[in-house]
Order: C-alpha cells, then structure tokens, then sequence
C-alpha cells in the first residue's frame, strides 16, 4: 500500500520592489497553541488515489481556511517526503486575500489525552502573510523546499 499523499496551495502576491509575500497558516490544536518557528504550514490536506492533487489541492485549501481557492495559474511546485514519510506536493498560485476572512475547518480529538474528553480544535488557528524569509523560519521544515522552488519560479 502507498504511504499517505497530501496536496496544498501556497498562495502568493507580489509586493512594489520585486519582494513577494506568501500566505501560510498557523496549525491548530493544543499541540501547536505555544510554538511559532515550524508550526506553519501550506493549507494542505490528505487524498486519495483516484483524485488528482490539484484538485485535493483546491479542495482542501477551502476546507482549511473556509474562502474558495483563487482562479489563476496554478504551478505545480512538485513533491517532497516529509519525516513521517507522507508525500506532499504543493501548487503555487498567485492572488489575493484577507486573512481576517478566513473560518477555518474543525477536527476531533481527545483531549486532554487520557481524560476520555473529546474536545474541537480549528484545523488552523491563524493564517499571515510572509515575506519569504520570514516564511522559511515559520514554515514546517519538510515544507521549506516549495519556497525555494517559488522563487525559482518567479
């Protein structure tokens, strides 16, 4: 059986001066609530073998942050293996949006864990715009390859 495949939409608009911004967000959860450096992400999600990943890839960009993805050109920005082994390949696409509009998508988990209680989290607790730079600090370091790429890219 194949290991899990995620697919996600970096975002990005370009700023006066040639600088870009991409947008990431925040992962949700009381294992993520303290940390900040490696605890941001592409709206990514899982999919299975008989959808393509542009379209898990779109799908799971509304389901994250709640807004449609935008229309445009979408760059696929290829794959990387992340440490637990999930394969995520990223679509770049340029647009833009208010990061105040977005309502995130909730999961289920038991916590605090042992205690029987079953509490929901927002799949993603805030959302920003980065310059690239500030990006590759936040970003989940298995997820550090699609910035480059983008800006090879551009």
């Amino acid at each position: 059986m194949a290991g899990k495949r995620s697919a996600g939409v970096l975002l990005f608009r370009r700023l006066p001066a040639e600088d870009i911004e991409v947008l990431l967000a925040h992962m949700g959860g009381p294992f993520w609530a303290r940390r900040d450096a490696g605890a941001w992400s592409v709206p990514k999600g899982e999919y299975e073998p008989d959808e393509t990943s542009l379209v898990a890839a779109r799908r799971e960009f509304t389901e994250e942050l709640g807004l449609s993805p935008p229309s445009g050109d979408y760059h696929e920005l290829g794959e990387v293996r992340q440490s637990a082994g999930k394969v995520v390949t990223v679509w770049a696409v340029e647009g833009d949006l208010d990061p105040g509009l977005v309502v995130p998508g909730t999961f289920d988990m038991e916590w605090p864990r042992g205690s029987g209680r079953t509490q929901s989290f927002p799949e993603v607790d805030r959302v920003a715009w980065l310059s690239v730079a500030d990006a590759a600090e936040k970003i989940v370091a298995g997820q550090r390859p699609f910035l480059d790429r983008l800006v090879e890219l551009l």
